[in-house]
């Protein structure tokens, strides 16, 4: 009978847990009974299916989410009970939500059945199924991770529980739900009543969704996000095609801006053949970048009369010095006994001189980035977290709660997930935050971007974004609170990662304007380059230098810049300052277009932070103080809302902080004065479509 019955194997997952009992092993303690975990349809009949694995695992190391679900921290080899200390001495406002346990763990080697458990007495005392229909209640308990207790219809004798080390507790709980209603308790929140009547199973996933107490909406209304995924960053393969270097040599513009992320040094030494560089005609350029952003137009009808430039002296520029990172100490001494910080304009100013101490950039940066208000107690701050936790826990079940055969008719999230998916797994992984497999930083990256993608419909994701998070996720080690640091960002980063670029071609403009001012005879050169555009530029606008500097020199980088200091749009002071490095040796070598952009390029990794940041400020201070600076310009850099003597960061957010409506009002703006004032090389004029 056995033998013919039909079995089809709906949910399985390995690394599922059993404690022994303290009554039971109190010589083996430290072992744990590893096991799989199966959802089967047998003949029709929903089983479920516990199966013990042959070796005992050492949890000793064992990196897991602590009481805390969606944090990570390092299980240290301990006893027992300090381990159990530890957890419990760790402040948890999510611990309802157990979304995302992750954990790796090594298998403890037995010599000679020694420390070994009896396998066979084990199988048979850990190993139990039941039917789906025989069971009564499901308990979801934490400590430290999730574990889940069965308990049947019928009077049986106790099941044990199991413990998931490495998450999928909410994964099999999900997959049973589509066999069973799944009810909470009225009189224990941590207890799932269990009903397999007709009408559970016949109920659909839109229906179930819409209790209020999900705070979840109808997924038919729902479908999911309009999409308009584009590649900013595509890798580079080693080997080229003979095409494509071709490609390369007649559009290098297109070819290289598609695939900027990572273009080498072989490839550019390939094209330096014996040719002699050559000026391009206007119209072949304004084909090009017609093709390179969207909505570009170029006007090339000849004007009469002459490019009048006036050049400014801008006087001396002085010299700054750099100090060191804040410390705790000197954090705490600008909080208030209620834990509101105070002094805030000077507690900025000495951020944007030295950066912070990584022991408060945990803290630091939800201020920064305006997840943390300023002027908010201790207990707010506290009060707030657990609002912003149950709203992500919300949305993170939106897309964690799609069923396969849902997401086949939804080809946005899948294309989003496949994107996603192909994205976090070559983010930063040699950072030992993401290395390695499987490893639990790996998965809170994911889930947060998917997460976003429920968060802002119109966006999804775009290719990039997980460079944005990687080092916010990096430093507060907690999926929530890096969520809402990452949406932080991202409202300063959005323009650039939209459809149509404008963030981009505001940037582009702006970055010229400012160069051309500081430095003429350098921007003339690179209009004779047709290198004017500064399109080489373009990876560090759109990510913020992420693949330019150091891990460790993107997160001072940032954290200065997120001040809002010295002045708006310091990032491009930032870009200026790395250009006027490197300006003697493009203009003496006398680079080509090709030559600058693998100059560019090769500048990856071999840039000092605190030496660009102290040219940067000083650039900042000298256009300052120049009496005869064009309105452009102080529109660009904000000086003009600068009132001496006023503090006007003490409540206001920081001035790269501002709405996307004033963003796009700005951009318009400014394209309209900048095509009133400058015009292009070789009577190029430019102009964007709106």
């Amino acid at each position: 009978m056995a033998a013919d019955s039909v079995q089809k194997v709906l949910f399985e997952h390995e690394g599922v847990f059993i404690h022994p009992s303290s009554e039971e092993d109190v010589i083996e303690l430290d072992l744990l009974v590893s096991g799989s975990l199966r959802i089967v349809d047998k003949d029709g009949d929903v089983m479920v299916e516990y199966r013990p694995l042959e070796e005992a695992v050492d949890p000793s190391n064992m990196l897991c989410a602590g009481k805390d679900s969606s944090s990570v921290m390092e299980w240290a080899q301990c006893s027992g009970e300090r381990c159990h200390q530890q957890l419990e001495t760790q402040q948890s406002y999510e611990t309802e939500w157990d979304m995302v346990n992750a954990a790796s763990f090594r298998r403890k080697p037995c010599a000679n059945g020694e420390g070994s458990l009896n396998h066979s007495h084990e199988r048979s005392r850990g190993a139990f199924s039941f039917s789906v229909g025989d069971l009564s209640s499901v308990t979801v308990k934490d400590e430290g991770w999730t574990f889940l207790i069965f308990k049947l219809k019928e009077s049986s004798p106790p099941l044990p529980a199991l413990h998931f080390h490495q998450g999928g507790s909410r994964e099999f709980l999900d997959s049973l739900g589509r066999f069973a209603l799944l009810s909470e308790a009225p009189d224990d929140d941590a207890c799932l009543l269990v009903s397999t009547t007709n009408k559970a199973l016949s109920q659909s996933f839109e229906n179930l969704l819409e209790d209020n107490n999900f705070g979840l909406v109808n997924v038919r209304n729902t479908i999911f996000f309009s999409c308009h995924t584009f590649s900013l960053l595509v890798d580079f393969d080693v080997t080229f095609s003979l095409d494509l270097g071709q490609k390369f040599r007649k559009d290098p513009y297109v070819t290289t801006l598609g695939g900027f992320s990572k273009v080498t040094n072989y490839i550019f030494d390939a094209f330096r053949g014996t040719e002699e560089q050559h000026q391009r005609p206007p119209e072949e350029v304004a084909d090009l970048l017609g093709e390179v952003i969207p909505g570009l137009e170029i006007n090339q009808q000849e004007e009469p009369g002459f490019e009048v430039i006036t050049r400014i002296d801008l006087g001396s520029r002085p010299l700054v010095t750099r100090s060191e990172p804040l410390t705790v100490e000197d954090w705490i001494k600008h909080q208030d006994p209620e834990g509101r910080m105070i002094r805030i304009f000077h507690l900025k100013q000495v951020i944007f001189k030295g950066g912070l101490c990584h022991a408060v950039r945990k803290e630091a940066w939800k201020f920064l980035l305006g997840y943390f208000p300023w002027n908010s107690t201790q207990d707010e701050r506290k009060a707030l977290q657990r609002l912003k936790t149950d709203e992500y826990f919300r949305m993170k079940l939106q897309w964690k709660s799609v069923s396969e055969e849902q997401e086949r008719r939804n080809s946005r999230l899948r294309d989003y997930r496949s994107l996603i998916e192909k994205d976090v797994n070559r983010t930063d992984r040699t950072n030992r935050f993401y290395e390695g497999i499987d490893n639990p930083g790996l998965v809170l990256l994911h889930d947060i971007l998917m997460t976003y993608c429920m968060f802002d419909f119109d966006l999804g994701y775009v290719q990039g974004m997980s460079d944005l998070l990687s080092p916010i996720l990096f430093v507060m080690e907690n999926e929530v609170d890096a969520f809402w640091c990452f949406v932080s960002f991202m409202d300063q980063m959005h323009q650039n990662f939209e459809e149509q670029m404008q963030g981009m071609k505001m940037q582009l403009i702006q970055l010229s304007s400012l160069l051309r001012l500081l430095d003429l005879s350098f921007w003339n050169y690179l209009e004779s380059q047709d290198s004017g555009y500064l399109y080489f530029c373009f990876r560090w606008l759109l990510i913020r230098f992420k693949r330019e500097l150091s891990f460790q020199d993107v997160l001072r980088l940032w954290e200065v810049m997120w001040t809002g200091l010295p002045c708006h749009n310091f990032h491009l002071l930032v870009c200026c300052a790395i250009l006027d490095s490197e300006k003697q040796k493009i203009m003496e070598e006398k680079y080509g277009f090709n030559e600058i952009l693998k100059h560019i390029n090769e500048l990856s990794m071999k840039l000092d932070i605190e030496e660009i940041l102290q040219k940067a400020e000083g650039i900042s201070l000298q256009m300052r103080s120049c009496k005869d600076l064009p309105d452009l310009v102080r529109n660009i850099l904000g000086f003009e809302a600068n009132v001496s003597g006023s503090d006007p960061t003490d409540s206001a957010p920081p001035p790269a902080v501002v709405s996307r409506a004033a963003q796009r009002q700005d951009v318009c703006s400014a394209l309209h004065t900048h095509l009133r004032e400058t015009s292009s090389h070789n009577s190029c004029k430019v102009a964007f479509i709106s």
